[in-house]
């Protein structure tokens, strides 16, 4: 099993927004559709062969904007010494400050701090402490499952949100602009000039795909946040839709005429 190499062809559904007739959804059924799951902890290689259990968390996040960063410290505030192993190096030097969790990265952007090379929220993979019961991997994933919330209340956006990519495009009618708001994998390219650094990466790799529901099932959730239920709620017919009528159509051996996650295909082999 290996990387599928990226920028194939995919499948692209457009809908109108439900609760907005001068917006439109594009949405990436290719992806959608796919066995993708995310497998941190169980198999996860991170992107950075020599830090295999990080994830992606080496780097830290980079917050979406001032409303992000003050969620994610507001979720740091319920944290413990018992659930975190930074939460000494997080404490404000005086009474009363904010937590230390947040740096500045090369480029002046706002993110979450690194600690010892990867993210300040990332419990370390066989850390021990004297009144530690935390598990290693993100606390504060650990946090939503201790407050029986989703982790979209928790963590910064780009964490919630990652594989999914939610962009965003204008289309020209004459004189008339429609805004187009894209729901796709965040596949490698994303990532710019950072991406070919990656040493490993999941989304189209087929240790990955090997998921017991579609990305639109599994992240649903995620996807509600991004789109709003509504629009949600036509995506999932439209998937639903294209799943059965692949199953059909392999049912009685018709000829296929849509463009499968070609991960998601040869994990299946």
């Amino acid at each position: 099993m290996s990387e599928i190499k990226p920028g194939f062809a995919r499948d692209w559904v457009e809908f109108t927004d439900p609760n907005d007739a001068e917006e439109i959804f594009k949405c990436d059924l290719t992806w959608l559709t796919s066995n993708w799951t995310c497998i941190y902890g169980d198999g996860c290689k991170g992107v950075f062969k020599d830090r295999p259990n990080d994830g992606c968390c080496t780097e830290g996040a980079m917050y979406s904007d001032k409303e992000d960063e003050e969620r994610t410290l507001k979720a740091a505030a319920m944290l413990t010494p018992e659930m975190w192993q930074f939460f000494d190096e997080a404490q404000p030097k005086k009474s009363g400050g904010k937590l230390k969790i947040s740096e500045k990265d090369e480029d002046k952007e706002r993110k979450t701090r690194t600690i010892d090379g990867a993210c300040i929220f990332l419990n370390r993979k066989g850390h021990k402490a004297d009144g530690f019961t935390g598990s290693f991997g993100c606390v504060l994933h650990h946090l939503a499952e201790k407050e029986k919330i989703h982790f979209v209340d928790t963590k910064p956006d780009v964490c919630w949100q990652l594989p999914l990519r939610r962009s965003f495009e204008t289309r020209e009618f004459g004189e008339r602009e429609i805004s187009v708001t894209v729901i796709g994998e965040y596949e490698r390219l994303a990532w710019g000039e950072g991406g070919e650094d990656f040493d490993w990466y999941c989304t189209s790799n087929t240790e990955a795909h090997v998921g017991s529901q579609p990305v639109y099932i599994s992240n649903k959730t995620e996807l509600q946040t991004l789109m709003g239920k509504d629009a949600y709620a036509v995506l999932a017919k439209l998937c639903d839709q294209r799943i059965a009528g692949i199953k059909d159509a392999q049912k009685r051996s018709l000829p296929l005429f849509v463009i499968q996650h070609p991960a998601t295909i040869a994990a299946g082999k």
